[in-house]
Parts: structure tokens; sequence; C-alpha cells
């Protein structure tokens, strides 16, 4: 119930398999896509068969949801199978977590999302040695001898780095290790991790996958039966599963993905080419402008570019302040959604970014009107 399918009529288009993916098999007279289930258990005489035994194991709702991302993240791929969880920290503590024991070595990114230190304690107390390297230039290159797993995050949250992933795969492999990739700031529309060489790709579904800021999601995807087994196994523990509702909600939105990313994305690369003129802007970050030192990577193994730009003001201060002034522009904390939001990163103190860094996520807004308002507040904030 939960392999990655075609699923009926997908079409090949990255819109008509968004719009079409994980639905069910057209019943007169049944929605197009069936309400959530919600159901702690159900109906089970006799011998104990079928999908659906209890509510922390599976759920209609999430099969239909885990079919839909499969279709998306591996399409056409066979052997592929897609779990949900109740949020992106759940998914990427399923896969550390069910894959490592006393004594093995996992690879991390140094630059990665501001959870993973606390991921890496974690780890240690359990005995687990935990290697670091920044994304930027491949750098985990060099710590991979004697791992068991290589964590890799392209583009990297929230300075955007770009690593090469087939070259990181090749060489993790070679060495005996899987590989996961956080596939959350790229979306399945912006690269497919599987098709790549990982082992995994995970992502917070919280982020763009869903895209309107009210939903927490999370999910892997794996081609390795035993990896993926245990992943099964973690969450069944853990029970870290989606509610139904939730779960709904993003099928949902899924519908919108392409239409969604498409104009994020222009949207964005508009924004840093109106930034770059700025000269109180300085590390300006987006892999898609052609200058930007991952474009050549990030061009070679992403379709999209992704709705993040990073850059930073001169003084903690005047980044307040810009901020302050935006008014098309929330200050808020993730990314990916309609309505834009940007925050000063260095509030959280979990990052190593200078204290004027701004992550800003570009939504759905006319691009004209996104821009002037930046440019506005920029103004604004120079007092």
């Amino acid at each position: 119930m939960s392999d990655s399918g075609t699923g009926p009529s997908t079409g090949s288009g990255d819109g008509t398999r968004a719009v079409r993916a994980g639905l069910p098999e057209p019943a007169k007279n049944q929605p197009h896509l069936p309400g959530p289930a919600f159901a702690a258990h159900y109906h089970l005489p006799g011998d104990v068969d079928g999908p659906y035994t209890y509510g922390r194991d599976q759920n209609p709702t999430w099969s239909l949801l885990e079919r839909a991302i499969g279709e998306l993240e591996a399409p056409g791929q066979e052997g592929v199978e897609t779990l949900t969880f109740a949020s992106g920290m759940a998914a990427i503590s399923s896969v550390v977590f069910s894959q490592l024991r006393a004594g093995d070595t996992v690879v991390l990114p140094s630059d990665g999302y501001q959870v993973l230190p606390m991921v890496r304690e974690q780890l240690e107390a359990y005995g687990i040695e935990v290697r670091t390297a920044p994304t930027g230039g491949d750098a985990q290159l060099d710590v991979l001898d004697g791992a068991k797993l290589l964590w890799i995050e392209s583009p990297s949250n929230p300075g955007l780095d770009v690593c090469d992933i087939p070259r990181l795969v090749e060489a993790a492999h070679a060495r005996g290790a899987l590989v996961a990739v956080d596939n959350t700031l790229a979306t399945p529309l912006g690269q497919r991790p599987l098709e790549l060489g990982a082992d995994f790709a995970v992502a917070s579904g919280t982020k763009q996958l869903t895209g309107h800021g009210d939903v927490l999601l999370g999910y892997v995807v794996g081609r390795d039966a035993k990896a993926m087994a245990a992943v099964r196994r973690w969450r069944k523990i853990v029970g870290a599963i989606p509610g139904p509702m939730e779960a709904w909600l993003a099928h949902r939105s899924i519908a919108t993905l392409q239409l969604r990313v498409d104009r994020q994305c222009a949207t964005a690369l508009t924004v840093a080419e109106a930034l770059r003129k700025r000269p109180e802007v300085t590390g300006l970050r987006y892999p898609g402008l052609p200058d930007d030192p991952s474009h050549k990577i990030a061009s070679q193994q992403m379709r999209r570019y992704g709705c993040v730009v990073s850059f930073t003001l001169p003084t903690r201060a005047r980044a307040d302040r810009f901020l302050d002034a935006l008014r098309l522009v929330d200050d808020a904390t993730s990314f990916g959604g309609v309505r834009s939001t940007a925050e000063r990163r260095g509030r959280w103190g979990g990052d190593a970014v200078p204290e004027g860094f701004i992550r800003f996520s570009v939504g759905a807004e006319d691009p004209e009107d996104l821009v002037a308002d930046v440019l506005r507040a920029l103004d604004a904030s120079a007092e």
C-alpha cells in the first residue's frame, strides 16, 4: 500500500503527476480523493491479515499519500517504499536511529538543519561516532572511511550550498555505507535523490511539499527493503505517525505542487537578481544564479533551484529593521509556503551564520509586488 506505484493516468509531466498522484481508481459516486479515515482500529475477525489492523501501523489516508509521494520522488521505479511521519524530524530520526548501532559511524553535514547538533549529541550518547564536514566542496568525502551512513543535505539549510550527490553516493557505496539525502529544500520536483543513487530520500513535508504553513509532516522514501523495514519498525516503536487529517491535507496540497514550485522558484530568482544590485547585501546565495558558487553542480542534478534565498545585511540591527519594514513578508521560521516569510537566523543561536544573515522564503505573491516590497524595506532600514 506504500510502494511508489504509478497510479491511474499519472502521465510523465510534473504537473500531471502532481495532480494525479496517489489517487485511487475511479469509482462511481465516490470522491476523487476520499476523505480522511479516522480509525484507531479496524474490523479484524479471525486471523490477522490485510493491510489495516491497527491505527498506529497503517491508515488508508496515509496509504494514498505515501503512494503520491513515491510517484513524485521515484516515478517508475520498482521496489521503492514510502513511509510518512508526524514531522520532518520524526522522518530524519527514523532513518538515523534505525540504521545505526553502538560502535557505528555516521557522517553528518556541519552546516545542516539546526536540530542536527541535537541529533549528534544523542547519537554520541548511544556510543555512535559522529563525523561532520561542510556541504560545499564535497568535503564529506574526506571523512567517509568506516562510515555506515552518510547524511547529505543539498541544498543545505540555511546556507544553500550544494554538493555533488552522485559523486558522494558512489564514494559512500564503495565503502559500504548507506546514503540518505534531505530533499526538503529541493522538493521532488527540484531533484530526485534516488535517481541520483541515494538509498533514502527524506524530507519535511511541512515545507514546500504541502506549502500552506498548516501541516506538520515528514516522509522517507527508500529502495532497500531491509533498511526500510527497519524504518517502519522504528515508526511503530516510537509511534511517530501522521494524523489522518494532516495526511489528507498534505495529499490535497500536492495537487498544486508544480504550480506553486514553478511560481516560487521563478520569483526567487527575480528577488535574488534584485538583491545582487544592492551594495548593502553581501553573501547572497541562490543556486539558480549563474554566478552562485553552487550553480554548476546544481544545474547538473537539480531541475528547479528552490524558493529560498539567503543573504547578509551589515548588522543585526539593520536586519531587524529590514524585517520590520516588510509588508508582504511575514517574520516567521520555516519556509516553502505560499506566503513569503523571512527571518534573521541568528536569533535561534543554532546556525553558524552572521548576525545579519537573512533566510528569505519566496512565496506566490506577484513578483513585481514582492521585489518592490523588498527594495522599499531595504531603503527604510538604512536609517
